[in-house]
């Protein structure tokens, strides 16, 4: 079987060498699916089009050659202003309707601060950088010695396992050397990816999970098979957002999308 989708910037050919390849029982059923395949491959290949007209260059580099755990790092490199309504959103989706919230990476507590804003029972957070630590949890938790409010201090990785179970979990971090860089940003759907089990093993039922996703606007198949793989459902809202053309981090697009998946 032979397909040819073709426009004024592209060409794309499919040969489908092996018969028993896509086979239902009718060749109108095998026809339908290819078509349809074809058709939404073309659709993304032009919304990409479109999206990336609205790129700007973002860093140049993955990760650091330095270990981030532990090093000393300006606010703007712990978290960016243009991320707040990011925070703001995914705040919103956890804890609006209260219970135990867990946030992965408590950064600039700007998030935890939104969050403390609901009715919430409880806030924890894993965080591994001391002065992250020292500069922004502790007057944090200050601030708010009044509520139930607890830090794992360390690698997610050494806690996670021992943390319990939670209405919703936020999870906001990034790459921490170039091993994790090539381990769960080079090739994945998305950072937060090989954290999915987790928060699915670390919800109650009926719990949220939300992270964000540099796909922009919508999500791939594979993606969502990813997320209905641990999650019983999922909803996603594309954010409209202001970045700097030398905005230090690697997304680059005017719009996010904000994952809540369900348990």
């Amino acid at each position: 079987m032979r397909k040819i989708k073709r426009s004024r910037a592209f060409e794309i050919v499919l040969n489908v060498t092996d018969d028993d390849f896509i086979n239902p029982p009718k060749e109108a059923q095998r026809n339908a699916v290819i078509n349809r395949a074809l058709k939404e491959f073309v659709g993304n290949l032009n919304i990409l089009n479109e999206q990336t007209k609205h790129f700007v260059p973002g860093e140049t580099v993955h990760a650091t050659k330095k270990d981030r755990s532990q090093i000393t790092l300006e606010a703007q490199e712990i978290m960016e202003d243009w991320q707040i309504p990011l925070m703001k959103e995914m705040a919103k989706t956890i804890a609006e309707d209260g219970g135990d919230i867990l946030e992965i990476g408590f950064g600039r507590g700007i998030s935890a601060e939104m969050i403390m804003a609901y009715p919430i029972a409880s806030y924890t957070t894993i965080e591994c950088n001391n002065t992250v630590v020292d500069t922004y949890y502790k007057p944090f938790e200050a601030k708010h010695s009044n509520k139930n409010v607890k830090l794992y201090h360390g690698l997610w990785q050494d806690h996670i396992d021992y943390v319990g179970k939670y209405d919703g979990i936020l999870f906001h971090t990034y790459p921490l050397n170039d091993d994790e860089y090539m381990q769960y940003v080079n090739g994945s759907i998305t950072f937060a990816e090989h954290f999915f089990e987790h928060a699915s093993n670390h919800l109650k039922p009926g719990g949220a999970f939300t992270y964000f996703s540099n796909e922009i606007n919508s999500l791939s198949r594979e993606h969502q098979q990813l997320l209905l793989k641990h999650f019983s459902s999922f909803s996603i809202q594309a954010l409209p957002l202001s970045i700097p053309d030398d905005v230090k981090d690697t997304w680059w697009a005017n719009s996010i999308a904000v994952i809540k998946a369900v348990k």
